[in-house]
């Protein structure tokens, strides 16, 4: 075993060559065509959520926004009659992922949090460059602050989170809406976000070179792909940690100690103590980035996934997280 295998969680490490085995193997969208890198992510999310029971209640639904409407995913607790609403923003690079992929770790955090999840499906990249899938974030909040109730959940309650370009859509919703005034949110849950446009921390020449799941070659393909011209990247749409951080809610942060985000998330958690924003940054040992698709293979995914329930269940309980 080399000291790459060596390092990962070994179920992780496992579970990654039993998708080999299955012939389910993530192609890189920076270098084969995209349309055949989402369908191969789609049949490893397949996978990853077999055996997955759906919850009491899930329905799609779409959302008004501007000029279009925002296909969404309500998962909801049992037994609660108006939960809190987590409004939830996937992974994928901006430019992969669906509404079915996370339904394994989505019905795992509803179940232990008691709280409700809004599953967004926000425009993707390239056929919808940058500030689309932001715009989408965005509008959706801002729908469900005004008309929760008509879904049956507590609109006083409103949590943004996602994981990966999902967590830099959650986090770039929150500012905005900070922008705006009198912000809904009352708490932010980001997985292993990508917060600066940069590839050059401690952390990416560490874990960047592709053993990690990420290499600096997809992250420039990313940039290239979800905006329309490089000066997009002095955004702090696109780049959350070029903006002030005061004054936003109490943020759970999770990461992999094998991820090269892991500086990102360093400087986010150190940016919002500094501000005075209430945050915890939980580090697991041996994650990769993308991890919590991994819940039915991995026990370390189950207790992340518990973590972050926790989080939220307290953070929007008004208690510290």
């Amino acid at each position: 075993m080399n000291a790459v295998a060596a390092a990962i969680d070994p179920e992780l490490a496992a579970a990654g060559a039993l998708l080999r085995e299955r012939g389910l193997v993530a192609l890189n969208p920076a270098t084969a065509p995209l349309g055949e890198a989402r369908a191969a992510l789609a049949r490893i999310s397949a996978f990853l959520n077999e055996g997955s029971v759906p919850l009491c209640e899930e329905r799609d639904l779409s959302i008004p926004a501007p000029g279009h409407d925002v296909p969404c995913r309500l998962y909801r607790p049992a037994g609660i009659a108006r939960p809190p609403l987590l409004v939830y923003a996937h992974g994928g690079s901006f430019a992969l992922g669906d509404l079915d992929g996370w339904d394994g770790a989505l019905r795992a955090l509803v179940r232990e949090s008691g709280v409700a999840v809004l599953h967004v499906d926000y425009r993707l990249a390239p056929e919808h460059r940058f500030p689309a899938g932001f715009d989408d974030m965005v509008a959706v909040i801002r729908h469900v602050a005004r008309a929760g109730e008509a879904l049956g959940i507590d609109p006083q309650q409103l949590a943004a989170g996602g994981d990966s370009a999902g967590a830099n859509l959650a986090l770039g919703a929150a500012l905005a809406l900070r922008d705006a005034g009198a912000s809904p949110l009352r708490f932010l849950l980001l997985h292993y976000g990508a917060y600066s446009t940069e590839g050059d921390s401690p952390s990416w020449q560490r874990f960047g070179s592709g053993a990690y799941v990420l290499s600096r070659a997809q992250l420039d393909w990313v940039w290239s792909t979800y905006l329309s011209h490089p000066g997009q990247k002095d955004d702090w749409r696109v780049a959350p940690l070029l903006a002030p951080l005061a004054a936003l809610p109490p943020a759970h942060l999770a990461i992999g100690t094998l991820d090269p985000l892991l500086d990102d998330n360093e400087r986010l958690a150190a940016g919002l103590t500094a501000a005075g924003v209430p945050c915890r940054l939980v580090r697991y040992d041996g994650l990769v980035h993308g991890y919590i698709r991994y819940g039915r293979l991995v026990a370390s995914v189950r207790r992340a996934i518990a973590d972050s329930a926790a989080a939220l269940r307290a953070g929007l309980a008004n208690r510290t997280a």
